[in-house]
């Protein structure tokens, strides 16, 4: 087969293979292959797209899990990467579903122009805020869970128990239980889950402790705005990820968090309701900082009391906080988070 100047790669990526399509200017299937999901086998793959032309637009389902490694492959080549979604239900049905079909609808997704997210990139402190966040998010969970047992079982216990350790709360509570002599199974489950719930909370304090001190270290301002905490910052750093320039303005990474207004008009009601898409932590990192400064902030107060006088709920004015809690942080993620720099700007 002839070789082609420019063509268009499509993949879907799995745990294990990744199965590639390439398509010409004119949307015709040249080839398509399986490669193994290592560093490897990207490689392999570019050998093997390249063989045929010039590579220069790419579509990549699963950009944020399994196709993470082959964008951030795709983008160190020069190649434009694009995100690409799984096509919706109908279209699934009409069409059936396999690994090439999945790869082939990917690449014609760019070819038709229809996709325009540029994938995350979590390299550098991104990835190591994320895996921070991630493990401290089941350090917490877990813990939990140990509170909730040792309350379930102190329900089992004689009553001088009961009113021993009943009225003692978190810490205190799980210190007094891990001091219990065990003299029956059920002081010896208390004792295990009360060392268990002290071993998770010195865990998850020490994670914090590395969060802040990142975020301190890469977006001092971003934590010297009023109710914004560490691990709130990190939340959100991470959400816009190390390329946040990719993000065309404020109102991109308001929508991006869940933080845009939605239309909910209908007659001679005009009005917005909360967004229920985008980034969930990032949502509720923005909802947090709101709440503080509800609380503490003078001028967030009157400002949430004077919307309580005209009319809107609570829940509206958290969402009028959250936008533009976004639009205010968005510039200072983006100078934590430059752009890498390029060998021109380098040499000069």
């Amino acid at each position: 087969m002839p070789t082609s100047k420019t063509l268009v790669l499509g993949a879907d990526t799995h745990k294990d293979v990744h199965v590639a399509v390439l398509l010409d200017q004119l949307g015709r299937r040249l080839a398509v292959a399986s490669f193994p999901a290592t560093d490897a086998g990207n490689q392999q793959l570019w050998q093997w797209a390249t063989g045929f032309g010039g590579v220069s637009a790419a579509g990549v389902e699963g950009t944020g899990s399994y196709g993470h490694r082959l964008a951030q492959f795709l983008v160190g080549k020069g190649v434009q990467t694009w995100e690409v979604n799984r096509p919706d239900r109908a279209r699934r049905r009409r069409r059936g579903k396999s690994d090439p079909v999945d790869a082939e609808n990917a690449a014609r997704a760019v070819l038709a122009g229809e996709v325009t997210a540029i994938p995350k990139d979590r390299r550098g402190v991104v990835g190591e805020l994320r895996a921070l966040l991630v493990t401290r998010r089941s350090a917490v969970k877990a813990r939990t869970q140990a509170h909730n047992q040792l309350r379930g079982l102190l329900v089992e216990a004689d009553d001088l128990l009961r009113d021993q350790l009943g009225t003692l709360r978190k810490a205190h509570f799980a210190r007094a239980c891990a001091q219990l002599d065990p003299t029956d199974g059920i002081r010896r489950a208390l004792g295990s889950l009360g060392r268990r719930w002290l071993a998770l909370n010195d865990e998850a304090a020490d994670l914090e402790r590395q969060i802040a001190s990142l975020v301190q270290k890469h977006a001092p301002k971003l934590l010297a705005r009023r109710g914004v905490g560490a691990l709130s910052a990190a939340q959100l750093l991470v959400t816009a990820g190390a390329n946040p320039h990719r993000l065309v303005s404020h109102a991109a990474f308001a929508a991006l968090c869940g933080a845009s207004p939605v239309e909910a008009s209908s007659g001679k009601t005009t009005r917005h309701r909360l967004n229920r898409g985008g980034d969930r932590a990032a949502n509720t990192a923005l909802w947090m900082i709101a709440h503080v400064r509800m609380v503490h902030d003078p001028r967030t107060h009157d400002y949430a009391a004077k919307r309580t006088a005209t009319g809107n709920s609570r829940k509206e004015i958290i969402r009028l906080l959250k936008r533009y809690i976004a639009r205010e942080l968005f510039p200072l993620i983006v100078e934590a988070l430059p752009p890498p720099a390029t060998p021109s700007s380098t040499a000069a």
